[in-house]
C-alpha cells in the first residue's frame, strides 16, 4: 500500500551511462605533448628535455625497473611530468558523497539539486533527483521538478514512465493535478476526449475525498461541459454526466465545495425546476454535512502543514521531512496528527455501510498522506499498520511494517510489530532474519557512539581531583569519561580493565540496554516458536557479542528455569556462573543472582555468593547486598546469625545507629511500627506544616531529620567536643533530590531547642558530626513520604508558567481581527453593569452614596442568605448617587 517504488533500476542504469561518456572523455583528452605539437603558435619551453631525452630516459627507466633497481627522484618527476594532472572534484560531487554518509540532510538536498539545476547536465540531474527521492519517497514536490526536464515531445516516454513509477502509491493532489495537464496536453483530438475522461475518473478514485482535490472536480465538471454533442442521446448522457459528478461532489468537504452547490442549482434549474427542487433537497443533508465537516478538517490540518520557508533560490523549496529530536514543538506536531487521524477514523462524515469502501478509501489516503509528511516517526507508522489490519488487509497492513521500517532501520516498535505478525503467519525464518538484519544496524550504531566517545576521551582525561583536563595523547584503555564521573571507576574485578568491554558511558549505557532488549525478544520467540534448542543456539551467538548486556543473561536463566522441566535449576545456575564472568563488576547483576538463589531456595550457594563478592566492592555500592542479605537473615535465619550479620555491618556502616537494624528486623511488607509509633513519625505526618517566621531550610531540616535527631542522640558521645569540618557535597545532592541515597553519612541537627535562624545554620555547619543511616524499606518509604511534602512545598513557591503545549495552542489561535461577529463597545457594557441595581433578598435599604477612597470587599447580608446591597463599591455612574434616570 504504501512501498516506496524501485528507484535503483534507473540509478545504476544512469550510473552505467555516466561511467561510458566519462571513458570516452577520457581517452579523447589530449596531453600537453600533443596540444603543443598540434598548436603552430605554441613555443616550448627551452629548459625542459626535449622528446629524444625524454624516450632515452623512459627506456633507461625500464631497463633499470627490470634489473630492480628504482627510479632517481629526478626520474619520478620526469615521469610525472608526462602524466596529466587530476582534476579536483566538484562542489556537486563532494557534497553527493557527504549526503550518502549523512542522507537525512534536507538543506544538503536542496542544495545538491540547486547545483545539479544550475550546472543543467540532465544526466546530473537524473542522479540528484534519483538519489533524493531514494531517500524520502513520495515527495511530490521533487517528482514535479524531476518530470518537468522531460515534457519535451522527445522524452514522453521517458516521462510517461516515471509517472506511473510515482503516481501508484502518491495520495498527493499536486502531483496528480501535474498529471492529469499533461494528458490533456498530449490528448487534444476530440477522439481522445474518452481517454481523458478516463484520467480524470482514475485521479478522483484516488484522490477525490482529498479536500485539496476541489479543483480537480472543477475542472473535470467544466471539461465534461465543453464536450461537443450533435445528436439529443449525447445531449442527454452529457447531462447525466455532469449531474453525476456533481451529486458526487458536492458531499465532499472540499475548499470550493459552496461554488461546487451553487453551480449544480443552477444547473439543476435549468434543465427543469421541478426536479431540481427534489434532486436538491435530497442532496441537502449530505451538502450541509460536507460543510460542517470542512470547517473541522481545516482546525485539524491548520497546524500539520505550516508554509514552507522562503527559498534561497529561484526554484521552488522542497520540503522534505526533518529527523526527529522529540522537543516540545514536535511531540505537540506528533498529538496534532494522532488527533486528525482519530478523528478521521470516527467517520465524521457519517458513511453508511453501503459506502465503506468510501470510507475505507479516504482514511487510506489520509494515513499515507501522514507517512510521507511524518515519514521518520514510527508512532504514525504504526497507526497506519493497526488501521489498515483492523480493516481486514493482512498484506497492505504488512507492506506498511516494511515501508516504515526503511524509514527507519532503527524503530523498535516496527521492528518487533513486523516480527510478531510475521510469527502468527508462521514464517519463521523471515523472523529470523528480521532479527539478525536488526541487531546489525543497532550493533554499527553502538560501534559509531563507541567511536566518538574514545575520540573525545583522547583529548580529554580525568585527574585525581576528578577535574576534566586536556592531554595530548590518547586514553590507554579507550574507556576514559567525557567528563568528570560520567565513567564508573568503581569496579574491583580485573576483567572490566579488558580492551574489549566497551566504555561506561552514560548514553553508551542506556543504549546497550536497549540493544539487550531485542536479543531477549529474539530468545523469546526462538523458544516459543521453534524449540529449547533454537533459543539456546540464539543465545549463544548473544554471549559472542561484545555489546551483550547482563540482562540478557538473566533472561536466559529464567527461561531456563521456567521452561526446562527437567534440570532448569541447574543450567540456570550455570548461565548466572557464566554471566558473572564477565558481568561480576555489576552490582545490579550479582543482586538479581543473589535473589535468584534465594528463591530457588538454594541457601549453601546463595551464602556462598554474598561471601565471595561482598568484598569485592565498597562499602557505598556493596550497602544493596547488604540490605539483600540481611532482610534474608532477619526473616529465615537465626537470632544468632543475625546478631552476627549486624556486627559485620556496624563494622562495615560504624555511623549506622543499632536502632535502625533492630527496626529493621522487626518490620514485614513495609510496616514498621517502631518507627511509626515510638519514634512518633505517624504522629509527625499528621501534623500541618509550621507557619510563621521559620525558613525552609530550617522545615526541610524539621521534616526529614526528626528521625534521625531521635535515634542519634542517644548513641553520641556526650564528652564529644564540636568537630568542625566543611560542607560535603552529599548535603547538596540531599537538597535536590527526594530520593535517598547510598552515600557517606552526612551531617545532621542535633535534638534541642530551636536556636535563632542565624545560630541554627552556624550549628548546622560547626556542630558535631551528626549520623546517617541507610534506606531500608520501610524507613525509605518514609523519608520519601517526608520529602515529598518540603517538594511540593517548593513547587508551590515557583512561579507559575505557562506549559508549552499550551504556548503553543494559544500561538495557533487566529487573529482578534479575524473575528467577524457582533462587537460590544466595553464602555458602555461595563457602565451598564455598575449601574445595574440588583435587589436584595432583604429588602435592606440602600445607604446614600458616600465617596471612598478603597474599594471594600462585597457586604454580605447578615443572615447570610442573600445577595449583597447594590451600591457595593465607589462607582455611581455618570449620574452619581441620583434614583432617577433609566433604570435596566
Amino acid at each position: 500500500m504504501m512501498n516506496s517504488p524501485p528507484n535503483r533500476s534507473f540509478s545504476s542504469v544512469f550510473m552505467t551511462d555516466m561511467s561510458e561518456e566519462q571513458q570516452d572523455s577520457i581517452v579523447n583528452i589530449e596531453t600537453p605533448t600533443e596540444i603543443a605539437t598540434n598548436d603552430t603558435e605554441y613555443i616550448g619551453d627551452k629548459t625542459q628535455p626535449t622528446e629524444e631525452i625524454l624516450n632515452a630516459l623512459n627506456a633507461l627507466n625500464q631497463t633499470t625497473a627490470q634489473n630492480g633497481h628504482e627510479q632517481s627522484p629526478a626520474q619520478q618527476g620526469n615521469v610525472k611530468q608526462d602524466t596529466p594532472s587530476q582534476e579536483a572534484p566538484s562542489e556537486w560531487h563532494v557534497l553527493r558523497e557527504k549526503l550518502r554518509e549523512q542522507p537525512h540532510d534536507p538543506d544538503g538536498w536542496n542544495k545538491l539539486v540547486d547545483l545539479a539545476e544550475t550546472r543543467g547536465e540532465i544526466e546530473q540531474i537524473k542522479q540528484t533527483y534519483e538519489a533524493l527521492l531514494e531517500v524520502y519517497p513520495n515527495t511530490s514536490s521533487a517528482q514535479i521538478a524531476y518530470l518537468n526536464h522531460f515534457l519535451s515531445p522527445g522524452l514522453f516516454p521517458y516521462a510517461e514512465e516515471l509517472f506511473r513509477r510515482f503516481l501508484r502509491s502518491s495520495p498527493l493532489v499536486d502531483l496528480w493535478k501535474f498529471y492529469l495537464t499533461y494528458v490533456r496536453r498530449v490528448n487534444t483530438s476530440p477522439a481522445s476526449r474518452e481517454a481523458v475522461s478516463k484520467a480524470y475518473e482514475f485521479a478522483l478514485s484516488r484522490i477525490g475525498q482529498d479536500k485539496d482535490s476541489g479543483d480537480i472536480w472543477g475542472d473535470y465538471i467544466q471539461f465534461l461541459k465543453a464536450g461537443e454533442t450533435t445528436t439529443t442521446w449525447e445531449e442527454q448522457q452529457k447531462m447525466d454526466s455532469l449531474r453525476k459528478v456533481y451529486h458526487r461532489a458536492v458531499q465532499i468537504p472540499l475548499e470550493n465545495v459552496e461554488r461546487l452547490w451553487s453551480e449544480l442549482e443552477t444547473f439543476e434549474n435549468s434543465l427543469n425546476k421541478i426536479t431540481a427542487k427534489k434532486f436538491m433537497s435530497d442532496l441537502s443533508p449530505s451538502y450541509m454535512q460536507a460543510r460542517t465537516v470542512l470547517r473541522q478538517l481545516q482546525r485539524h490540518l491548520g497546524p500539520l502543514f505550516p508554509p514552507p520557508p522562503a527559498s534561497s533560490s529561484t526554484r521552488p523549496h522542497l520540503y522534505l521531512p526533518p529527523t526527529p529530536t522529540f522537543n516540545a514543538a514536535e511531540r505537540a506536531l506528533v498529538g496534532a496528527w494522532k488527533t486528525y487521524l482519530k478523528w478521521e477514523e470516527s467517520n465524521p462524515l457519517e458513511f453508511e455501510d453501503k459506502d465503506k469502501a468510501t470510507l475505507i478509501s479516504r482514511i487510506q489516503g489520509v494515513y499515507r498522506k501522514a507517512a510521507i509528511r511524518m515519514r521518520f516517526y514510527a508512532e504514525i507508522w504504526y497507526m497506519a499498520f493497526v488501521w489498515t489490519n483492523s480493516m481486514g488487509k493482512p498484506e497492505e497492513a504488512l507492506n506498511i511494517l516494511k515501508s516504515g521500517m526503511e524509514a527507519n532501520p532503527t524503530s523498535f516498535l516496527l521492528h518487533f510489530a513486523y516480527c510478531e505478525l510475521q510469527e502468527s503467519r508462521k514464517e519463521h525464518a523471515e523472523v529470523t532474519a528480521t532479527f539478525d538484519k536488526f541487531l546489525d544496524v543497532l550493533r554499527a550504531e553502538l560501534d559509531e557512539l563507541e567511536n566518538r566517545v574514545n575520540s573525545a576521551n583522547s583529548s580529554f582525561t580525568s585527574d585525581g581531583s576528578g577535574r576534566v583536563v586536556h592531554t595530548g595523547a590518547p586514553a590507554g584503555n579507550g574507556s576514559g569519561s567525557l567528563e568528570a564521573g560520567t565513567i564508573s571507576n568503581n569496579s574491583s574485578f580485573a576483567t572490566q580493565a579488558s580492551d574489549e568491554k566497551p566504555p561506561k558511558v552514560k548514553e553508551l549505557s542506556d543504549r546497550r540496554q536497549e540493544y539487550g532488549v531485542v536479543w531477549i525478544m529474539y530468545i523469546r520467540f526462538a523458544r516459543r516458536a521453534l524449540d529449547l534448542k533454537a533459543f539456546r543456539s540464539v543465545f549463544a551467538k548473544a554471549r559472542r557479542d561484545r555489546w551483550t548486556p547482563w540482562e540478557v543473561y538473566e533472561a536466559a536463566a529464567l527461561m531456563e528455569y521456567h521452561c526446562n522441566k527437567d534440570g532448569g535449576t541447574g543450567v540456570a545456575s550455570r548461565i548466572f556462573e557464566k554471566g558473572l564472568e564477565t558481568y561480576g563488576d555489576e552490582i545490579e547483576f550479582v543482586l538479581r543472582y543473589l535473589g535468584f538463589l534465594i528463591s530457588v531456595n538454594d541457601e549453601n550457594n546463595a551464602r556462598a555468593l554474598f561471601e565471595r563478592v561482598i568484598t569485592a566492592f565498597s562499602p557505598e555500592r556493596a550497602r544493596p547486598l547488604w540490605e539483600r542479605w540481611a532482610r534474608y537473615e532477619y526473616q529465615y535465619g537465626d537470632l544468632e546469625a543475625a546478631q552476627k550479620l549486624e556486627k559485620r555491618i556496624a563494622e562495615v556502616y560504624p555511623s549506622d545507629p543499632p536502632i535502625k537494624r533492630f527496626a529493621q528486623r522487626h518490620t514485614y511488607l513495609g510496616t514498621d511500627a517502631i518507627a511509626a509509633r515510638d519514634l512518633g513519625f505517624a504522629m509527625a505526618a499528621r501534623q500541618p506544616a509550621a507557619l510563621g517566621s521559620t525558613s525552609t531550610l530550617n522545615s526541610i531540616e524539621k521534616r526529614t531529620d526528626s528521625l534521625f535527631s531521635l535515634t542519634s542522640a542517644s548513641h553520641m558521645p556526650t564528652s564529644q567536643p564540636p568537630v568542625k569540618r566543611t560542607s560535603s557535597p552529599d548535603y547538596k545532592r540531599r537538597e535536590g533530590s527526594a530520593r535517598p541515597d547510598f552515600g557517606p553519612p552526612s551531617k545532621r541537627q542535633r535534638p534541642s531547642s530551636p536556636p535563632p535562624p542565624r545560630d541554627r545554620d552556624r550549628e548546622r555547619w560547626e556542630g558535631p558530626p551528626r549520623r546517617r543511616f541507610g534506606s531500608p524499606a520501610g524507613w525509605e518509604r518514609e523519608r520519601d513520604r517526608e520529602l515529598q511534602h518540603v517538594k511540593k512545598d517548593r513547587e508551590d513557591d515557583k512561579a507559575s508558567t505557562l506549559p508549552t503545549v499550551i504556548s503553543w495552542f494559544v500561538g495557533q489561535l487566529p487573529s482578534p481581527a479575524s473575528f467577524d461577529g457582533p462587537v460590544f463597545r466595553t464602555d458602555d457594557l461595563m457602565m451598564l453593569l455598575r449601574n445595574a441595581v440588583i435587589p436584595s433578598a432583604t429588602r435592606r435599604a440602600t445607604p446614600p452614596p458616600t465617596p471612598l477612597p478603597p474599594v471594600p470587599p462585597p457586604v454580605r447580608t447578615s443572615a447570610g442568605g442573600g445577595r449583597p446591597p447594590p451600591d457595593y463599591g465607589p462607582y455611581q455612574g455618570p449620574g452619581g448617587g441620583t434614583r432617577g434616570g433609566r433604570r435596566y
